[in-house]
């Protein structure tokens, strides 16, 4: 029988990888565990988990930041491993950024771009205008498609989660706003 009091927890596999900075990008971490980073792309800022420790040092392949447990913190295990992904999400957003493209198919749907707002044409009564938050840019290619482009992935994710929720893709035609590699599984009409 393994007595569970006694056993240490393994730290977390995610958070035991470093994350190698580019020679372009910046991350400091304050003592109040707020890390922020720059790079060519942006600057992103995080409030880390109180049960996480954010430690750097300079190594012959450039700066590695690690990510650990603090020891005492029951909690810190996954925590650790949620930080060190998102550390890296933040560094990979600054040097490369993420984007999200959007299709709509249906007759007479279409997206138009004014400036910092989309005007979407999506079978209503009336055009939706969306505005685009900061940090967020975005490109109408055809008048069928949307490039939510952006440094922060999940920023990115939800403003595209949030002009799909404009008309999501119905089941029956496959009508409607959706990811360009979402599968919609369509279902048969009734006879």
């Amino acid at each position: 029988m393994i007595d569970m009091a006694n056993k240490q927890a393994s730290p977390s596999r995610v958070a035991k990888q470093p994350i190698v900075l580019p020679a372009n990008v910046e991350l400091t971490v304050d003592n109040n565990n707020r890390v922020v980073v720059k790079g060519p792309k942006g600057e992103l800022h995080l409030q880390a988990h109180h049960s996480v420790q954010i430690s750097s040092s300079r190594e012959e392949s450039g700066v590695v930041v690690q990510v650990s447990e603090k020891p005492g913190a029951s909690d810190s295990k996954m925590h650790s491993g949620t930080v060190r992904s998102i550390c890296n999400n933040m560094v990979s957003g600054v040097v490369n950024g993420f984007e999200k493209k959007l299709i709509m198919i249906g007759v007479g749907y279409r997206a138009a771009l004014q400036g910092k707002k989309i005007t979407l044409t999506v079978g209503k009564s009336h055009p939706d205008v969306f505005e685009l938050p900061e940090g967020i840019t975005a490109e109408c290619p055809s008048q069928t498609e949307i490039v939510v482009k952006g440094a922060d992935k999940q920023l990115v994710g939800q403003v595209a989660a949030k002009i799909r929720a404009f008309r999501p893709p119905e089941p029956y035609k496959g009508k409607g706003i959706r990811y360009a590699d979402e599968q919609i599984i369509k279902k048969e009409a009734k006879k």
